[in-house]
């Protein structure tokens, strides 16, 4: 794959493996298939050399960042820039996505951390600590942490939920280049300059093991899926690694020179390695690959016993259970970005997002690869692996990396399969006798809940009776049409005399009286109006809404839930850091009648905050969107006592 210029960054989608992104000297962002050579989308819009980009998990969102320290987040599908996230005073140089949620964290040659919130283009933290650049990020699997290496010879471990530095990996004595989360135990791998790859234990928060005497450092590494070794690139080779005791299992010569990233998919190795303008990508066959549940070659420690290895799927430490977390207020090391950090971007944001642009270079692979995703099922198709090398010949060196040319690929991506809905297994919930509703109650749903139409009609003996009954049924089913039309009726009687105070009044009294109906559907009718434009809401709106969103993020209808948690979304981004800036200052001197009822206003919300945080809190440990809705409120409630 040829670059139109010098490469300086390349990373692959963690999701499939199979797309590749490259940026370089033109300030461009080029979209590839592994297995092809041509471009399939530029993206443009930055004004300096790329330094640093990633893709989020699913594949559908792209970050990259320059070296004037300028983050532009682009998504894939709509071919557009998304946002723009100034902040950094100097280059790039890592760049991580949360595993849920709409967050980035980006670390610079300006030596800070910074947390960003993609939706609403805000800094939610700015992390100090580190004296020389930041040269990787990493998330934890749970989304608590996030570790950070740099070239102070340091790798730091942060507590998102906390706001503050957990504890400071010391050892290197190099640049450290590196660092990645077990996927599974509280495991952390991290590799430097000075040769050396260092194994973390994050309970006892002390080094497991250490890998010395390698001959180039380590450029990049990866645990397997499975979480029993380390897939390390290095200059020449691929090294295989466990970590209780320290030692090799295999050696694969690959030669890839500068490999820049490493993805796992359908037991294959793939890495993508550049030189000047060329970006070069390899397969390894896994298959053919020992790990730990094998016999290990090539021992680092030849003068020590050999300690069987630890079966596959035990773990020696604690696993990410996703516990529920406290949260309390961060420490000086961490600095909150005030509101006006958080509000809508300038004009000149606005002028910078307008020249970026994504041209699409080749339309069929972009329809391929990203236009499939809009459809309503987003479970991933079944991709067919990497054609494998040939077997080894008797007497002949091991050979399991199959290398894809630099400008004319040989491997070919097979088409992609779509699962078939009609070999999906049948729910059990939906096939079950009894009659109870759901905890949570959809919001789209084309049939009654708790409902069947036969429990209307009258049981039928035999077919003369079938004319006569046909009457009862209607009469019955009239009955239950009556009552609806009653509750309907209400509802708009209702809403007519909030909108009635509206015209009259404010927003302020319009909820007053919508709350004093005391019904919740009139509540969220009226939210989901007000959430539409920001520039509504008050401090004095805030302390009427909150007692109402706690009632709606415990309420059974997904859809109260959904206006709950967007209200309380609002609410934290433009009024927390003025709520706990004015509880933060000190007294004034004299009477300010203003100030005080400011200050009371603040307490009130403060105290409303508290108490729905521990909604948020039992709520987080929920699985798919209601969950990472809840662990999104979570992370930007960190600051709460």
């Amino acid at each position: 794959m040829a670059h139109s210029s010098n490469v300086s960054s390349v990373v692959l989608g963690k999701g499939s493996g199979r797309m590749l992104a490259t940026g370089g000297d033109d300030c461009r962002v080029n979209i590839w298939s592994v297995s092809k050579p041509n471009c399939i989308m530029s993206l443009t819009g930055h004004t300096t050399p790329i330094e640093s980009l990633q893709v989020n998990p699913n594949e559908k969102l792209i970050v990259a960042g320059s070296r004037s320290g300028s983050i532009r987040v682009w998504d894939l599908e709509a071919a557009k820039v998304l946002r723009t996230l100034p902040g950094h005073k100097a280059n790039i140089c890592s760049l991580h996505f949360h595993p849920f949620g709409s967050f980035v964290a980006s670390g610079s040659l300006d030596t800070n951390i910074k947390l960003w919130d993609v939706r609403r283009k805000g800094c939610i933290f700015t992390f100090k600590g580190h004296t020389e650049a930041v040269r990787c990020l990493r998330f934890s699997p749970d989304g608590k942490w996030v570790a950070s290496a740099a070239d102070d010879h340091t790798v730091k471990l942060w507590d998102l939920t906390a706001g503050k530095l957990m504890f400071e990996f010391t050892g290197h004595t190099g640049p450290v280049n590196v660092v990645e989360f077990h996927p599974n135990e509280y495991l952390l791998a991290s590799g430097s300059s000075d040769r050396t790859v260092r194994f973390w234990d994050l309970e006892k928060f002390q080094v497991v093991s250490c890998i010395e005497e390698e001959a180039t450092p380590v450029r990049c590494v990866l645990f397997s899926p499975d979480g029993c070794c380390l897939y390390s690139g290095f200059q020449d080779s691929l090294r295989v690694y466990g970590w209780e005791p320290e030692r090799c299992f295999d050696v694969v010569l690959v030669n890839w020179g500068k490999v820049a990233d490493l993805s796992i998919s359908s037991n294959q190795l793939i890495g993508v390695s550049f030189a000047q303008s060329t970006v070069s990508s390899f397969v390894v066959d896994l298959n053919r690959v020992p790990k730990s549940d094998s016999v290990p070659q090539g021992l680092i420690r030849d003068d020590q016993p050999l300690v069987p290895p630890t079966p596959t799927g035990s773990s020696l430490r604690r696993i990410y259970d996703r516990p529920s977390t406290s949260c309390s207020k961060p420490q000086s090391r961490v600095k909150h970005n005030s509101e006006s950090e958080r509000h809508s971007p300038s004009s000149e944001d606005d002028r910078d997002e307008k020249e970026s642009k994504a041209e699409i270079q080749n339309q069929e692979d972009y329809k391929e690869i990203f236009q499939p995703k809009n459809a309503i099922c987003r479970t991933p198709p079944r991709t067919e692996p990497f054609p494998a090398p040939p077997e080894d010949e008797p007497g002949t060196a091991k050979e399991a990396v199959k290398p894809s040319q630099a400008v004319d690929v040989q491997t070919s991506l097979p088409k992609q399969e779509l699962p078939d809905p009609v070999q999906r297994p049948l729910n059990p919930s939906s096939t079950s006798l009894s009659r109870t509703e759901p905890s949570v109650i959809p919001a789209a749903r084309n049939e009654p809940i708790g409902l069947k139409a036969s429990d209307f009609l009258p049981a039928v003996k035999n077919q003369s009776q079938t004319e006569l009954v046909d009457e009862e049924a209607m009469s019955q089913i009239r009955k239950g049409h009556e009552t609806m039309c009653v509750v309907l009726t209400s509802r708009h009687k209702n809403l007519d005399a909030v909108r009635a105070v509206w015209s009259t009044s404010d927003i302020k009294n319009s909820l007053d009286s919508a709350v004093a109906i005391n019904d919740l559907s009139v509540v969220v009718d009226l939210l989901n109006i007000v959430n539409q434009k920001a520039s509504l809401w008050k401090l004095d709106l805030c302390t009427i809404v909150l007692p109402q969103i706690e009632k709606l993020l415990q309420s059974k209808y997904e859809s109260y839930v959904q206006t709950g948690c967007t209200s309380l979304k609002l609410i934290l981004q433009r009024f927390l850091p003025l709520i706990t800036d004015i509880l933060a200052a000190p007294p004034s001197v004299g009477v300010d009648i203003s100030r005080e009822e400011r200050l009371h206003k603040c307490k009130l919300c403060y105290k409303q905050l508290k108490n729905i945080s521990n909604v948020v809190k039992n709520k987080s440990g929920l699985s798919g969107r209601h969950g990472s809705a809840f662990r999104e409120l979570l992370l930007l409630m960190a600051v709460l006592d």
